[in-house]
């Protein structure tokens, strides 16, 4: 029967596709896994820690949780300008200390007029960083051992660092990994850790 020429109240119904429904549902079990495997690899690698102090500022703040990565440097070694985390002296009583490495190990420390010197020639740091007004235990020559690393906090005349005597230089066994995430309630304050 031909079709009559107007108007017609005909409408197809639609049909679920179950091949459809049926990417969808592997699509959102795909990224629930894989949500699920990430945070147990960052949490089984790694841990979270907490900046404890201004001594970081304006980078990380008291109280910002960090991310730590703990598998790093049983690969490779910390390198000058990481964000480490170490307890000081291995006190496992004491709380985790967040601090940016400046020398490295064989290298010779010094603060003369609040920069830093190593191996005598002054460290080219920029204008990021005050000058320190208290040189501590490194306004003498500081010679590094070859497994020890100098660290300082990035806000130099508050903080408590390897100038200080009770901290000194920082072996590397007593350096749990490096801070490489920075958390944080507003969104402008997470990302990497430079």
């Amino acid at each position: 029967m031909p079709r009559r020429k107007g108007l017609t109240f005909y409408q197809k119904k639609n049909k679920l596709n179950p091949a459809l429904i049926k990417d969808v549902f592997e699509m959102l079990i795909g990224s629930v896994i894989v949500i699920f495997l990430a945070f147990v690899i960052v949490f089984s690698v790694g841990m979270k820690t907490s900046v404890v102090g201004d001594s970081m500022e304006p980078g990380l703040s008291n109280g910002q949780e960090v991310l730590v990565n703990r598998v790093t440097y049983r690969l490779s070694v910390p390198k000058r300008g990481d964000v480490i985390v170490f307890l000081p002296n291995g006190n496992r009583n004491s709380h985790y200390y967040v601090k940016r490495v400046v020398g490295l190990p064989g290298e010779t420390i010094q603060i003369v007029d609040g920069s830093v010197y190593v191996d005598g020639v002054l460290l080219n740091e920029g204008d990021s960083f005050d000058r320190m007004a208290d040189a501590g235990i490194a306004e003498n020559e500081l010679p590094l051992a070859a497994d020890e690393y100098f660290v300082l906090g990035d806000n130099r005349n508050s903080s408590e660092d390897s100038r200080s005597g009770n901290i000194g230089a920082v072996r590397r066994d007593n350096i749990v990994g490096k801070a490489w995430f920075r958390l944080s309630e507003d969104w402008e304050n997470i990302g990497l850790i430079e």
